[in-house]
């Protein structure tokens, strides 16, 4: 350690400077959209979709599967159950597989989607039944992480925020197809249809080109240069710039010759890997898998129509997921989580209060405050699913994986998606038996949480709207 480190820190930041001073006195341009980069971004977020469909395949799924299979209630509660426990095997795996496949690691993650997916389709017995469903928890795990990393590396800076949200939608969107196919065919043709995505994904990777950053970091120069004139619109881009800074940036970091778990510890990246477990923890503790995994049991405690509280519930968060592509990049991650925080916080808040009024015994014989209880919960509900939508759904991994330097990016993806699937299946865990004990105390603790994550973001989080990678990752490491 001494003073080495602390020189190669200064390196950085010099030559940080120097490109901004570039990009103020003129230089190559960040870079069209072409179609390459319109194909990489769909391949990758097939993956999502895929986690997308996993997550809500379940619900629909229940009756058919427990009437035909004759499951028990616990045979299929595990069942559901077990996509979690493979989650957390994959996200244990993910940053690992990211450092050293790269790309590769949707080649991975895809198989063991498309064998779960077809475990399932075929299955005749409880054992094929959790094997399967395991396998596409691994599957999620991986995705969860490999695939933002992968499209926050090869975006330009000025569309980065927008073309990782779409992500969100993309969730939102299986999420939808699950539910809305699901209920007018059976389970097992559900899961055939939902593997067709893994096809879809495994046609895309044999044409996608790997991350420039990834090629950079293990040596390959040229061939980073080659993929990022690719990304960029082919000979006709100047990519001159952009190159330069990546190989600079990649060259200091192989002098550290710094990675593994311990590095994480150290001060100069403390600041990314707090931030990236904060919003994540934040994301899953403020209520996220209590609100999607129970939202028919949170409206028949209410009284408000199941199906109609799912349906509005699909197109308020589709239409936002819209709105939040547009704005990531306007408006910047820091002022977007500072608000969808405060919504979660009012939105968890105003879902606890409405039923405080329904268990209150002697004003149930008021039909306003009865009507009041469930169009309340219907709100409370919309607004959460509002701030997942526009930010703490998606902008905690964006910032993730804009904020941590690639000779930690395994170790620290690997921690951070640890955390997150720890987390929701703790949240996933615990909520019915909250909700039992207090029906509007288990929001109230949601929005207690959100409240103090506020401030998390207001004293912690930057703001990494229009910079390059390597100059936010300078910044957080001084």
């Amino acid at each position: 350690m001494g003073k080495e480190p602390l020189l190669q820190k200064v390196r950085i930041q010099e030559d940080i400077e120097s490109d901004k001073k570039t990009r103020v006195n003129g230089g190559d341009d960040d870079g069209p959209v072409t179609f390459v980069l319109l194909l990489t971004t769909v391949t990758a977020l097939w993956g999502t979709f895929s986690y997308g469909t996993a997550a809500g395949f379940t619900s629909p799924a229940q009756t058919g599967m427990m009437e035909g299979l004759n499951l028990s209630l616990a045979e299929f509660s595990f069942f559901g159950s077990v996509l979690t426990i493979g989650g957390l095997v994959g996200a244990a795996l993910s940053g690992r597989f990211a450092d050293l496949f790269g790309r590769g690691a949707l080649w991975v993650s895809n198989s063991f989607c498309m064998a779960g997916w077809l475990m399932i389709a075929f299955s005749q017995a409880t054992w094929s039944l959790d094997i399967g469903r395991f396998l596409l928890g691994v599957a999620s795990g991986v995705t969860s992480y490999v695939v933002p990393v992968y499209i926050v590396e090869i975006a330009p800076k000025r569309i980065r925020g927008a073309f990782s949200a779409v992500s969100m939608l993309v969730m939102c969107a299986s999420m939808a197809f699950s539910f809305l196919v699901g209920s007018v065919i059976s389970w097992q043709n559900l899961a055939l249809f939902s593997n067709f995505s893994c096809v879809l994904e495994f046609a895309g990777l044999v044409f996608i080109p790997e991350s420039p950053r990834w090629l950079s970091r293990n040596g390959r120069v040229k061939e980073s240069e080659v993929a990022l004139q690719r990304l960029r619109g082919g000979n006709s881009t100047n990519i001159t710039k952009e190159a330069a800074e990546i190989k600079k940036y990649m060259e200091k970091l192989q002098e550290s010759k710094e990675d593994g778990l311990l590095e994480l510890f150290k001060p100069r990246y403390s600041r990314a890997v707090i931030v990236g477990i904060g919003l994540l923890v934040l994301q899953q503790l403020g209520g996220l898998s209590g609100y999607t995994f129970y939202m028919s049991s949170i409206f028949n405690k209410a009284g408000f129509p199941n199906n109609v509280g799912v349906t509005i519930a699909t197109v308020v968060q589709a239409t936002m997921s819209i709105f939040g592509l547009i704005i990531v990049d306007k408006f910047g991650r820091r002022p977007l989580l500072m608000v969808a925080t405060g919504m979660m916080c009012l939105g968890s808040f105003i879902t606890g209060l409405s039923f405080c009024f329904s268990n209150q015994t002697n004003l149930q014989s008021y039909a306003l405050l009865d009507n009041y209880t469930s169009i309340s919960t219907l709100i409370g509900v919309l607004v959460f699913l509002t701030s997942i939508t526009i930010g703490i759904g998606g902008i905690p991994w964006v910032i993730v994986s804009e904020m941590t330097p690639m000779n930690i990016k395994g170790s620290s993806g690997t921690l951070c998606n640890i955390t997150s699937w720890s987390s929701n299946w703790f949240v996933s865990y615990t909520f019915n038996f909250l909700f039992q004990w207090s029906s509007c105390g288990v929001f109230f603790i949601y929005s207690m949480i959100s409240g103090m994550g506020i401030l998390f973001v207001i004293k912690m989080v930057p703001e990494t709207r229009g910079r390059s990678l390597e100059e936010i990752q300078a910044d957080v490491a001084r």
